[in-house]
C-alpha cells in the first residue's frame, strides 16, 4: 500500500495548508525566549549586564507585541512586521511623550545582539515548500545570490570610501 503523503508521490501539497500560524500567546512565548536569548547575547557581546538592558528588552518586547496585536485586529491585513515598524516608530517618535525615556533604556540593547536569534528563528522557519523551492532553482539561484552579496559588499565599500 502507498503512502498518502504528498510530498511521497511528487504533488505539491497546499502552501497554506503547509503553514501553520502561531497564536498570539504562542508569539509570546517565542518572544520570550528570544529576548531571553538576545540578553544574554548583549551581555556577552556587549558586556551590558542583564538588569541593566531588561529594561530596553521589555520595551523591545512590548512593542512587538503591540505590532502583532494589530495584525490580528485590524479589519485590513498589513504583515506584522509593518505593523510592528508602525509602532515602534511612533513610540519613538520626539513628539511622542516619553519618547526620550524609551530611547533612554534602548540604548542599552546592541542590534547586533538581537540579530543572532532572529537569524536563528528565520533559519528555523524554512518551510518545506522554500527547500523545494531551492532544490528547483539549482545552481542558478546561488550565482544570483553570490552576484548580490558581492554587488551589496563592494556597493557599501565604495559609498563608505567616498562618504567617510
Amino acid at each position: 500500500m502507498s503512502s498518502m503523503n504528498p510530498s511521497s508521490t511528487g504533488a505539491v501539497a497546499d502552501p497554506a495548508a503547509q503553514e501553520q500560524k502561531l497564536s498570539l500567546a504562542e508569539h509570546a512565548v517565542v518572544l520570550v525566549i528570544v529576548c531571553a536569548i538576545a540578553l544574554i547575547a548583549n551581555w556577552a557581546g556587549q558586556g551590558t549586564a542583564l538588569l541593566t538592558a531588561l529594561p530596553g528588552m521589555l520595551i523591545i518586547y512590548a512593542i512587538v507585541m503591540a505590532g502583532l496585536l494589530l495584525t490580528k485586529v485590524m479589519p485590513f491585513y498589513l504583515p506584522s512586521v509593518a505593523w510592528v515598524s508602525l509602532v515602534s516608530m511612533a513610540v519613538t517618535l520626539p513628539v511622542t511623550p516619553g519618547s526620550e525615556w524609551l530611547l533612554g533604556h534602548l540604548k542599552a540593547i546592541n542590534f547586533l545582539s538581537m540579530v543572532t536569534p532572529v537569524l536563528a528563528y528565520a533559519g528555523l522557519a524554512i518551510s518545506r515548500q522554500e527547500v523545494s523551492i531551492f532544490k528547483a532553482s539549482g545552481i542558478k539561484i546561488v550565482l544570483v545570490s553570490l552576484l548580490v552579496f558581492a554587488g551589496t559588499y563592494l556597493g557599501s565599500a565604495v559609498i563608505a570610501q567616498l562618504m567617510l
